[in-house]
């Protein structure tokens, strides 16, 4: 059943509603003469599918007067060769609506006119020769939902992109108020611009060897910056509950080195900022919770370590003597 003889169909009462449709839907034909979409009306009022509101536009510049005024749920326009030049009015109108559905209608065959329409940006072609209304119905339904679907993806995009902007910023704050930790760290020990302060030598490991006394903001060993690099990396991805062994290890080269508190951190923002520059547009918020647990870590494994030695310095181990000698 064709377009045109679409007044001999069943029976409205005999129809049932199909639920993918949507229940009604407000369109805009555009033709290039008045009463040429009377048909297409009485089409729309013969099929109960969908409820079809239709309005009318003689031309491409009353079709775009009346979208600036009203909001439509799809455009039909009807191509007329030297006449009204459908592939011509479509982007006239997605150049000012982008996001509406558009199907055109014309006598040319699909083969002929589908791709040419779909290079202009409408949704679909229709032959009204050979395409029965419920065809159109489903046509304009499925054009009207893509639009929907893209129209929400790019507000879930824009929402996602707020979010991560807001969640980069929140990290920057929170590195802030870290280096000035440190600076605050330095300003509360005075003297220790004057003095030399134990720091590590770039040939300091796990060995025991004494290090170099250099300026408290010298450079740390590059060897100890990409181990820490890889630690924090690691400890992202799996928390501290199969680290452990790295944990105990890092601490005690830290100790060794005499890395102080403030190294210590020093050491964790410069390699935390590294990492959060690294994941440019994702999500920084996994990152910096893990990593916020990563340096307590660190800073309660080498406390313990210093606790210990101030303990064996203060309670050395004492020779025991030989029963019968005093």
């Amino acid at each position: 059943m064709s377009l045109a003889t679409a007044l001999a169909a069943t029976p409205r009462s005999l129809r049932p509603h199909l639920g993918g449709l949507p229940a009604r839907m407000h369109v805009l034909h555009i033709a290039n003469q008045q009463g040429l979409g009377d048909w297409l009306a009485e089409a729309f009022l013969a099929d109960s599918a969908s409820e079809v509101r239709l309005a009318k536009a003689v031309g491409t510049a009353a079709g775009l007067a009346r979208l600036r005024h009203d909001v439509f749920d799809a455009i039909l326009i009807s191509h007329q060769p030297g006449e009204l030049d459908a592939l011509e009015t479509v982007e006239g109108i997605r150049a000012a609506h982008p996001d509406v559905a558009i199907v055109v209608l014309g006598a040319q065959s699909e083969q002929e006119m589908a791709a040419l329409c779909l290079e202009v940006d409408a949704d679909a072609y229709v032959c009204v020769h050979t395409a029965t209304t419920r065809a159109l119905l489903w046509q304009m339904a499925r054009a009207i939902e893509r639009h929907q679907l893209l129209a929400e993806n790019r507000r879930l995009h824009q929402a996602e992109q707020h979010r991560l902007s807001q969640e980069h910023r929140e990290v920057e704050r929170l590195l802030g108020q870290q280096r000035s930790l440190i600076a605050n760290l330095a300003a509360i020990d005075g003297s220790a611009e004057k003095s030399a302060v134990p720091a590590v030598h770039t040939d300091v490991d796990a060995t025991g060897n004494r290090p170099a006394h250099i300026d408290c903001e010298g450079e740390l060993p590059e060897r100890l910056v990409a181990h820490y690099r890889e630690l924090l990396r690691t400890y992202v991805i799996m928390g501290s509950g199969q680290l452990t062994d790295e944990m105990n290890k890092l601490a005690d080269l830290l100790a060794t080195a005499e890395v102080t508190a403030r190294q210590a951190m020093w050491l964790h923002l410069r390699v935390l900022e590294e990492l959060i520059r690294g994941l440019g547009n994702r999500s920084a918020r996994h990152v910096m919770n893990r990593a916020d647990l990563l340096v307590v870590d660190v800073l309660v494994h080498l406390t313990e370590r210093y606790r210990r030695r101030y303990l064996d310095r203060i309670r050395p181990p004492r020779q025991l003597t030989l029963p019968g000698i005093d």
